[in-house]
C-alpha cells in the first residue's frame, strides 16, 4: 500500500533540497506506480531487467527509469533503447558492454560507477584502489556512447549510524577528490547517489543528489526468511 504522507514528504524535502527522488518499484504492480506517478513522482528504478522492459512497455512513456540493481551483461541490450541512468556499473567489462549497446541504438546512455563502501560482501562495486587504477590508465575514455555521470554506493545494512555516515563521508570524499582531478573537465560528473528508506537522511546530510527510496513510499516488502531487502 502506497504512503501518501510519505511521499509527499519525501517529494517536498528533495525538491528543497533540489535531490532526485528515484521510487524503488521492484515488485509493485502497476496500479500502485500509477498512484505514485499521480502524485507527481516521474522518477523510477528498478533492480531487475525483465521487470523494468515489462513495466516501461505498459507504463506513461514520461516515467524516467533507472536500473539500481547489478546488471549483468547479457542483459543490458534489453534496457539500452530506454534506461535513462544505469546506477550500478560496478566493473570495465558492463562498461563496455553499456557503450556497445548504447551504440547500437544511436544512444549516449548516461551511468554511475557503483563504488563498494559497505563491511557486507554481498554489496558490489570497485574498491577505490581498483577505480583509481582504471582512471589512471584511461581506461573509460574510449567508451564515447557512455557518459560517467558520478557515483554509487550502498552503506552497511546496519543500525548504527555512525557507521553509515562514514561509510557515505567517505564516498562524498572520494567523489569529490574524482571531480579535481579525473573529471575537472566533466561538466556532467555532478551525482551521487546513495541513500534508501532507512538511511537517505543521513544520505541527504552527507552530500547525495539522489536518493532511492522504495519501502518508506510503498510499504514494506516480503521478506525471505533470513534475507534482508533495505531498498
Amino acid at each position: 500500500m502506497v504512503n501518501k504522507e510519505a511521499l509527499s514528504h519525501l517529494i517536498q524535502v528533495t525538491k528543497d533540497k533540489n535531490v532526485k527522488l528515484i521510487a524503488i518499484s521492484k515488485t509493485k504492480t502497476e496500479k500502485d506506480i500509477l498512484e505514485v506517478y499521480n502524485a507527481g513522482q516521474k522518477v523510477f528504478g528498478e533492480n531487475k531487467v525483465q521487470e523494468l522492459v515489462q513495466k516501461y512497455e505498459k507504463l506513461p512513456k514520461d516515467i524516467e527509469w533507472h536500473l539500481v540493481g547489478t546488471l549483468q551483461t547479457n542483459k543490458v541490450k534489453y534496457i539500452a533503447p530506454f534506461v535513462h541512468l544505469i546506477h550500478s556499473v560496478d566493473s570495465l567489462k558492463l562498461a563496455i558492454e553499456i557503450n556497445k549497446q548504447a551504440e547500437k541504438n544511436n544512444r549516449i546512455i548516461d551511468v554511475l560507477l557503483e563504488v563498494f563502501i559497505a563491511a557486507e560482501t554481498t554489496k558490489h562495486g570497485f574498491s577505490e584502489e581498483e577505480l583509481i587504477e582504471h582512471l589512471d590508465i584511461h581506461a573509460f575514455e574510449s567508451l564515447k556512447n557512455i557518459r560517467i555521470i558520478g557515483l554509487m554506493g550502498m552503506a552497511t545494512f546496519t543500525q548504527n549510524q555512525i557507521v553509515i555516515k562514514n561509510e557515505f563521508a567517505g564516498l562524498k570524499d572520494l567523489f569529490e577528490r574524482l571531480k579535481a582531478t579525473y573529471f575537472k573537465d566533466n561538466s556532467a560528473f555532478t551525482e551521487l547517489s546513495m541513500g534508501m528508506s532507512g538511511d537517505y537522511e543521513i544520505a541527504l546530510d552527507k552530500g547525495s543528489t539522489m536518493v532511492r527510496v522504495g519501502s518508506a513510499i510503498f510499504g514494506e516488502r516480503e521478506r525471505k526468511k533470513g534475507v534482508n531487502v533495505p531498498l
